[in-house]
């Protein structure tokens, strides 16, 4: 195991096709150069075929050789995706490899509790939602969490052949609510835009360039079979809301006054509210440092 990680001079950052990578990709070739920024391309089978191609354009517009790893057979070695249509079929008996889905969020934009909805289409085309049970939906959420594991596997793999340090790209909305998954996308050395929110990250890229594509796209899981917006699968909110909901409650402002810009009714407004603080709560723990059971002196990381 290497004992010293570079001082943030050479860095290695996985490309997803959408704004907030390339915006990490460009401050890096930025701060760096772009020989010293190891970029990868991710790809399995249920990812956009478009990500790759607004992933590739973005590496040649900044100058940045792209290592494409398809990592679809170590998630099917991993189980991923029967693991995932074992609790779908649990629900959709006729479910199979031919099919589509998503999960969707409801509830907490509406001053209620969170649940889940599957969304399955068939490849007729018919679609159809249940409401998922907890222990379907954990065991989806399990099994698609694999993908951000094993996209970090291999970031690290590199970082570590080559000494560099893995940036991360959540963005504020993601970094604050919890909208990552635990030793997957949010594990990181640096994460250059976790102060920054979604339409300043979409600002930023128009500074550096960034190919228009990526630019107007719309941001996406890139997750599931089915297209999904991330407001769709997690935020209460599209992220132009979102982001005005999240500064206004971070700067006290009334929630009379949030319902009025955004032209939504009061109690939708405080349900807004109530739904960042529920998230903040809820993955709070995905901050957190490993509970030690008693005292490591002499390393300085902990009071």
């Amino acid at each position: 195991v290497t004992s010293v990680r570079p001082s943030s001079t050479r860095t290695v950052v996985a490309v997803s096709g959408g704004v907030d990578s390339a915006v990490c990709l460009g401050l890096a070739v930025r701060a760096f150069g772009a020989a010293r920024v190891h970029a990868l391309l991710l790809p399995e089978r249920d990812s956009a075929s478009e990500s790759t191609i607004r992933g590739r354009a973005v590496c040649e517009r900044f100058g940045v050789a792209a290592q494409q790893v398809d990592i679809a057979p170590i998630l099917e070695a991993l189980g991923c995706y029967r693991d995932r249509d074992a609790a779908i079929r649990a629900l959709v008996p006729d479910y199979g490899d031919d099919w589509k889905s998503k999960i969707v969020i409801a509830g907490g934009n509406r001053g209620g509790i969170n649940f889940f909805r599957l969304v399955v289409r068939s490849p007729a085309g018919v679609q159809s939602e249940r409401r998922l049970p907890l222990r379907e939906y954990l065991q989806i959420v399990a099994a698609t969490n694999h993908k951000q594991r094993v996209r970090k596997n291999i970031e690290y793999f590199h970082a570590d052949r080559l000494n560099y340090a893995v940036v991360g790209t959540p963005n504020r909305l993601e970094y604050d609510q919890g909208f990552f998954v635990k030793n997957g996308d949010g594990a990181a050395d640096l994460k250059p835009i976790a102060h920054l929110y979604k339409t300043q990250v979409y600002a930023m890229a128009r500074h550096l360039d960034v190919p228009e594509a990526i630019c107007t796209s719309v941001p996406s899981t890139d997750t599931y079979s089915l297209a999904q917006g991330q407001d769709e699968f997690y935020f209460a909110l599209p992220y132009r809301s979102m982001d005005l909901a999240l500064w206004a409650l971070n700067h006290q402002v009334p929630a009379a006054e949030l319902a009025r810009v955004l032209d939504i009714g009061l109690a939708a407004a405080e349900a807004v509210y109530a739904d960042i603080q529920a998230k903040r709560r809820t993955t709070r723990y995905l901050h957190l440092a490993p509970v030690l059971a008693g005292d490591a002196p002499g390393l300085g990381l902990h009071p």
